[in-house]
C-alpha cells in the first residue's frame, strides 16, 4: 500500500502511520501543524518509506500533486473542535466540508481508489436509542456533526460516481498516548492552574464513550481487511460509557490531588450541541471479532500519565 493520511501528525494520525509503517507500507503524512506535532512522527523521519509533507487540504492544487502516485487515503485532517462553530460559524463548513471535498477531488484527478474516513459520534445529534446503531436517523444539533455528515455524503456520492470505496468510521471520543483535546486535556490545563477547584461544564452527569486510541486503530484496520462492500459505514466506541464527573474523579486520583471541589456550570449538556449520552452500538464490528480490550478507566489512566510526561502539551493556549 502507498498510504496518504491528511492530518497524519496528530494524535490519531500518527498511529495510523505507526501502525503502516509497521506492516511495511509506504506513508505521504500531509499536515499543516497547526494541532500536528512533529514529535509524535519524528520516529519515523530516517525511514525511506517515510515522507512528510506540509500542506493544507484547503489548498486543493497542492494536495492534488501531493497525492499522486498513492493507492489509499486516510482522511483525518478535520476541525475538532465540537463547540467552536458557535462562535466561528465558517470553520466547520471550512475545515471538514470543503476539506473533505477537496480530498476526494483531489482522488478523482488522481486515480485513487480507496479512502478511510473519521467521522463522529455527533452525527446522530441526540439519538433516543442506545446503544446507538448505524441505521439510526441522523438529525443534527451541531455544525460539526453536520459537517460531518456532509462529509460522508460527499465521500458516498464519490464512490458512487467513480468507482471508489470508502470506510467510514463514526468515532467516539478517543483517549490515549498523543492526546491533544478534549474534556481530559481540558481538565488537566484548569487542575493546573488550580489544583484546588475544577470548573464542569453542565451537571457532570453527561455520560460519554471514551476509546483507547490502539484499539481504535485496530478496528479501522480490522474493517479495512474484513469487509468489502463499496460504501462500508461504522460505528467505532466502547461498549462501556462513563459520566465526566467520574473522569475528573479519575485524574484527580492520577495527579494526587484530594478534596478538589467541583464547580459545575448547570444544565444536563456542556454547550448547545453537547450530547447528554453518547453510547454507540458497535455490534457491526463485533460480529467478526472485532471489540476494545482497553477499559475507559484504563484508557483515562493511560493519557494523564502521556500528559503528566509530556507536559509542554499541556502548554499550548489553544488546540482545534
Amino acid at each position: 500500500m502507498k498510504a496518504f493520511i491528511t492530518g497524519g501528525a496528530g494524535f490519531i494520525g500518527s498511529h495510523i502511520v505507526d501502525r503502516l509503517i509497521k506492516e511495511g507500507h509506504s506513508v505521504t503524512v500531509y499536515d499543516n501543524f497547526c494541532t500536528g506535532k512533529e514529535l509524535f512522527i519524528k520516529h519515523h523521519f530516517n525511514n525511506p518509506k517515510f515522507k512528510i509533507i506540509k500542506g493544507d487540504t484547503l489548498d486543493l492544487k497542492k494536495l492534488e500533486q501531493e497525492m499522486q502516485g498513492h493507492d489509499f487515503v486516510f482522511h483525518l485532517q478535520a476541525n475538532a473542535d465540537v463547540r467552536g462553530g458557535i462562535q466561528k460559524s465558517r470553520v466547520d463548513l471550512e475545515q471538514n466540508t470543503i476539506a473533505t471535498w477537496n480530498v476526494v477531488e483531489a482522488m478523482r484527478r488522481n486515480n485513487v481508489k480507496k479512502i478511510a474516513f473519521a467521522s463522529s459520534a455527533t452525527v446522530y445529534g441526540e439519538p433516543e436509542t442506545f446503544p446507538t446503531p448505524e441505521n439510526n436517523e441522523l438529525i443534527q444539533t451541531s455544525l460539526y456533526g453536520a459537517s460531518k455528515l456532509a462529509g460522508e455524503a460527499m465521500i458516498q456520492a464519490y464512490c458512487e460516481y467513480y468507482d471508489m470505496q470508502c470506510f467510514i468510521f463514526r468515532f467516539v471520543s478517543w483517549i490515549g498516548e498523543r492526546y491533544t483535546h478534549g474534556v481530559i486535556f481540558d481538565f488537566m490545563k484548569k487542575l493546573k492552574k488550580n489544583p484546588n477547584e475544577l470548573e464542569v461544564l453542565g451537571d457532570g452527569n453527561q455520560k460519554k464513550s471514551y476509546l483507547y486510541v490502539c484499539d481504535g486503530v485496530e478496528g479501522i484496520f480490522f474493517a479495512i481487511k474484513n469487509f468489502k462492500a463499496q460504501k462500508n459505514i461504522f460505528n467505532l466506541g466502547h461498549t462501556e460509557f462513563m459520566n465526566v464527573l467520574k473522569v475528573a474523579d479519575i485524574i484527580c486520583e492520577e495527579l494526587e490531588l484530594k478534596n478538589v471541589k467541583y464547580n459545575c456550570t448547570g444544565g444536563s449538556r456542556g454547550w448547545k450541541g453537547d450530547s447528554p449520552l453518547v453510547h454507540l452500538d458497535i455490534t457491526k464490528l463485533q460480529t467478526l471479532g472485532w471489540s476494545p480490550k482497553t477499559s475507559i478507566e484504563e484508557g483515562i489512566r493511560r493519557t494523564v500519565l502521556y500528559l503528566k510526561e509530556n507536559p509542554e502539551l499541556l502548554e499550548r493556549k489553544e488546540w482545534n
